[in-house]
This record gives C-alpha cells, sequence and structure tokens, in this order.
C-alpha cells in the first residue's frame, strides 16, 4: 500500500512538474547566446555546440523542470521577464475565455518580482532604536526598524520581527568583511 502511494504522489509530481515544459527556455537560451558570440566561425560555433552537449542537457532539465513551470502558474519567466507562450494574444480557432470564470484565463501565483532597494534613509530614533525608510524600484516602500535590548538586537520589516542577532555578532562579522 504504501509502495503504491509513493507511486501515486510521484507521478502527481512529475506531471505538475511538466505542466511547465512549453516555456521561452531562458537557461538553455543563455547557453545558446553563448556559443553564438564565443567565436565568428560558423564551423568553431558547431564545435563549440558539440563540446556543450552536456550542458544543454541540463539547462533543457533546468528549464523544462524548474524554470518554465515557474514561467507557467506565475505568467512571466522568472529570469528573462518574458511573458509565457499560452498567454500570447493570437487569432485563436476555438474562443472560450469569455465563458469561463476569470480565474480560469490568467496565471494562478502572483508574478516573481525582482524588486531593488532604490533609495534607503537611516534615521537614529533614540540611543537604541535606528530605521532605515526603503523605496523599492518598483515604488513600494517600507520600514526597517533595529532594536537593541542589551547584547540583543531586534529587526522589523514594517512592524513585524524578521531577525535577531547579538553584538557581538554584528561585531564579528563586521570585523571579517575589514
Amino acid at each position: 500500500m504504501k509502495n503504491i502511494a509513493l507511486k501515486v504522489i510521484g507521478l502527481t509530481a512529475l506531471a505538475a512538474s511538466l505542466t511547465g515544459c512549453v516555456g521561452s527556455n531562458a537557461v538553455t537560451g543563455k547557453v545558446v547566446k553563448f556559443n553564438i558570440e564565443v567565436v565568428d566561425n560558423r564551423y568553431a560555433r558547431a564545435g563549440v555546440n558539440f563540446l556543450l552537449a552536456p550542458v544543454y542537457g541540463i539547462t533543457t532539465a533546468a528549464d523544462y523542470v524548474l524554470f518554465n513551470s515557474l514561467e507557467f502558474w506565475t505568467g512571466s519567466n522568472p529570469l528573462n521577464g518574458n511573458p509565457h507562450i499560452f498567454d500570447s494574444k493570437v487569432d485563436t480557432k476555438y474562443k472560450i475565455n469569455d465563458d469561463l470564470d476569470p480565474s480560469l484565463t490568467d496565471a494562478p501565483i502572483d508574478e516573481l518580482s525582482s524588486r531593488t532597494i532604490q533609495t534607503g534613509e537611516m534615521h537614529k530614533i533614540d540611543d537604541n532604536t535606528i530605521q532605515m525608510d526603503i523605496v523599492y524600484n518598483n515604488g513600494d516602500t517600507a520600514i526597517l526598524t533595529g532594536v537593541k535590548d542589551g547584547e540583543q538586537v531586534s529587526y522589523y520589516m514594517d512592524g513585524e520581527l524578521v531577525s535577531q542577532t547579538t553584538i557581538s555578532e554584528l561585531e564579528t562579522a563586521s570585523s571579517a568583511q575589514s
């Protein structure tokens, strides 16, 4: 019975991962781009392609199992930002979107964001508290607060505890970077 359950779970996981096998193949595309840019001669490119055959196998597997699946479920590839090919606007033979619930016409998971901090401004609140006002490249804002309580330092992002450390750990990390 346990063996059957493992097989069912394995087949379900395999089926779920294969839903994304169609996609932009961003990792493999980067290897192809390298292959083409490494030398200007078509015969030399063919030689490089032959040497990269094992790499292509690995990148194709990474694309099919991971990145194309993420692309399918989020609606865009996390590496290149391209929309999933299944979301292409083309003249289709069968129009069904108008008859479906809207939740079945878009990617079910929010797009993965690659927001970065655009600005961060530090303020001393008191002798034991510092605050950083953060503005991200997409316009979102956040407040990171560090509160020292004796030897312990707690960090809060928008009021929610996200990490804790000690003064001695901070000093060790600081001296390691010097």
